[in-house]
């Protein structure tokens, strides 16, 4: 679940409106009414996301 993700940086498989599938890398601000507000470090940019098209989430492992 994406929400166990708030304040992480995830990488995720996302299927846009288009139907183009892209891996993104966001930081997760917050999670609500169906979206994913985040910070895409891929487009250096606020964005949201749809959650129902994400295909995949994966935790990317921060060094200390």
């Amino acid at each position: 679940m994406i929400e166990n993700f708030i304040d992480r940086t995830v990488q995720i498989i996302y299927n846009d409106h288009k139907r183009n599938i892209s891996i993104q890398t966001i930081l997760v601000r917050s999670v609500g009414d169906g979206r994913v507000k985040a910070h895409c470090y891929t487009a250096n940019a606020p964005r949201i996301f749809t959650i129902a098209n994400i295909i995949d989430v994966e935790l990317i492992k921060q060094h200390a």
